[in-house]
């Protein structure tokens, strides 16, 4: 079947013309154009939910018998077929309850991105901006992902990932060209969270850059603006763990609304992961305590990582002897040799110093 968009471009008498030919409805030359352009995507929607092509003279009359409610509804199939195709997610509410409110960043984001966005009339009433465009900078598997997804998952909003390979299908030369496409069709989009993770591969210092790496800074550049100033409710939240690397004019006010640190986790931070962990898993006595001690340093990831080995462990033991098999800290303790932490000092101290550099809230 074939439905894509109709004739060819006609001139507004030509499009007044062919309206009343079609409805019997006069329209004056100065809007005709623009009612046939979006007539056009009428017929195009309409043979689409049909099966079946609908024909010019339907799709016209239906369109002017509901002029308000059409644009709209193709607005809304349009987003749904972006959605589909770049695979949004459904996140939800209790992946935010994971994240100790002791967590440094979890009380920042709750204040600066999260209330603004859900109270947004009282946001605009007293004239508090809410965030567009955000970076998280902190060592690899610190919970950026994490609490991407969490914030989306907050605000009922759908969840889009993109990562730098899925720029590459078409190869090096147009990843600009690509980049500048997903963008677009993201900005027709609408109670989004998208998520851009390694950040610092598409957006790197052009001081350092190949002609191509420079394009593509400078691509990104041009689109937040772009994209701050849809009216849609839409977040774009990019990741880095190489704060460092990004070009200076990513970081200067008026791109970004907030750049970020997520670090390690403290006490508190490891003590609800880890409960969160274990009601997964058939235990018996459990010190939490001891845990929190064995996994300083241990990430969100180092900490998932961990309870994946334990549950096999427990899988394989139960699986040999047919016994009913209880999780122990001596389990853990016998495991946790095995699963070392990612965050050394050094890199705890490199973190600190680029959150005061960097941190913008």
């Amino acid at each position: 079947m074939n439905t894509t968009h109709p004739p060819a471009l006609l001139t507004p008498n030509e499009c007044t013309k062919t309206i009343f030919e079609l409805s019997g409805v006069e329209v004056e030359p100065a809007v005709a154009a623009d009612l046939w352009a979006r007539i056009s995507k009428h017929k195009w929607l309409l043979s689409e939910k049909l099966g079946r092509d609908v024909g010019l003279r339907t799709a016209c009359i239906d369109f002017l018998e509901n002029t308000e409610q059409a644009p709209e509804e193709y607005l809304s199939y349009q987003r749904k077929t972006i959605l589909d195709a770049m695979g949004a997610q459904t996140i939800g509410r209790d992946m935010w309850d994971t994240i100790a409110d002791s967590q440094p960043p979890k009380q920042l984001i709750q204040r600066r991105i999260i209330l603004p966005l859900l109270e947004q009339n009282l946001a605009t009433k007293h004239g508090v901006v809410p965030p567009k465009a955000i970076v998280f900078f902190g060592p690899p598997g610190t919970g950026k992902t994490h609490f991407a997804k969490a914030i989306a998952g907050v605000l009922s909003w759908r969840y889009i990932e993109i990562v730098p390979s899925m720029l590459m299908t078409d190869g090096v030369e147009k990843i600009g060209a690509k980049l500048r496409a997903v963008m677009e069709e993201a900005r027709n989009l609408d109670e989004v969270v998208l998520f851009i993770d390694e950040f610092d591969e598409i957006a790197g210092s052009r001081d350092v850059a190949d002609r191509i790496d420079k394009s593509i800074t400078n691509e990104f550049l041009k689109q937040i603006p772009l994209f701050k100033s849809q009216p849609n409710k839409i977040l774009l939240v990019c990741a880095t763990n190489y704060i460092r690397d990004l070009d200076a004019a990513m970081l200067r006010p008026g791109r970004f609304d907030c750049i970020i640190p997520v670090g390690g986790l403290d006490r508190e931070g490891r003590a609800t992961i880890l409960q969160h962990y274990l009601g997964k898993l058939n235990t018996g006595r459990i010190d939490l305590d001891l845990l929190v001690e064995l996994t300083i340093g241990f990430t969100p990831a180092d900490i998932q990582y961990l309870f994946q080995q334990v549950a096999l462990a427990a899988f394989e033991q139960e699986l040999a002897d047919r016994n009913d098999y209880l999780v122990t800290a001596a389990t853990f303790i016998d495991i946790e040799p095995k699963v070392l932490p990612s965050l050394s000092a050094e890199m705890i101290l490199e973190f600190e110093k680029d959150s005061i550099s960097f941190s913008r809230v």
